[in-house]
């Protein structure tokens, strides 16, 4: 993921979909959850094109941790995947 500017006040749909399909491949439906509930996707979005070194960032949806940091969104390897049946 590359860092980019900030659109007015609308963050970055790519980041956005980088982290909805994160949490759907680790088995967490869209509608099991409310993304703003968890973080500000605008506010992390600033913060990773504003950041003139290493930054990651670590929050959780639903039990699940994700890592976004400037190369993109990850689950941290010490995190166990979910089945689509939890």
């Amino acid at each position: 993921m590359a860092p980019s500017t900030p659109r007015d006040s609308d963050p970055s749909p790519d980041l956005l979909v980088e982290i909805v399909e994160t949490l759907e491949a680790h088995g967490l439906p869209t509608d099991s959850y409310q993304l703003h509930d968890a973080v500000d996707v605008e506010a992390l979005e600033q913060l990773l094109a504003s950041s003139a070194g290493d930054v990651e960032v670590r929050f959780t949806v639903e039990g699940i941790q994700l890592a976004v940091a400037h190369d993109g969104v990850d689950i941290p390897l010490d995190e166990p995947v979910r089945s689509p049946n939890q």
